[in-house]
């Protein structure tokens, strides 16, 4: 499942991330949270394989000229409660820093969504770091809201 975007006269391709993304998403990557490119070693490749092949681990890019530009990961987590639907987590929301403003990163977390709808769950939830009211405010305008829940976050 992959989708073509024109935005600004720019052609892109929205689709889930292949093994051969790697170097891609991991050079895009840098940009978020001053991230470094990890030596590719054996325990790395493992991991990025194992991240690939779960069914429910699914890692959304934008596309263009061959370069990913953009990106989100959609998680499905199984679920006991609301009639044993699941729910999504969106995470690692990135967009390349010459192609902000495109509605690249919106169209990401759109195909998360259609994702999201596929596998029945019943809600998507989202956390950012960020206390910019730019960010907050395209969070927003992507249907998410912060009035719902409050998310606490203990780090290990």
């Amino acid at each position: 499942m992959y989708e073509i975007v024109y935005t600004n006269q720019m052609k892109f391709m929205i689709r889930e991330a292949r093994k051969d993304d790697f170097d891609g998403l991991m050079k895009l990557y840098t940009q978020l949270h001053n991230n470094f490119i990890p030596e590719k070693t054996s325990d790395i490749l493992e991991l990025w394989n194992n991240i690939i092949d779960d069914k429910n681990h699914h890692i959304i890019v934008a596309e263009e000229d061959k370069q990913i530009v953009s990106s989100c990961v959609c998680v499905i987590i199984l679920n006991l409660t609301h009639n044993q639907q699941p729910y999504a987590v969106i995470e690692n929301v990135i967009t390349d820093e010459r192609y902000r403003k495109k509605g690249l990163a919106t169209q990401c977390l759109n195909y998360a969504k259609e994702i999201a709808l596929k596998e029945n769950c019943y809600k998507l939830m989202l956390l950012t770091g960020s206390k910019k009211e730019s960010t907050l405010n395209f969070y927003r305008k992507a249907g998410y809201n912060s009035n719902d829940k409050t998310a606490f976050i203990q780090w290990i």
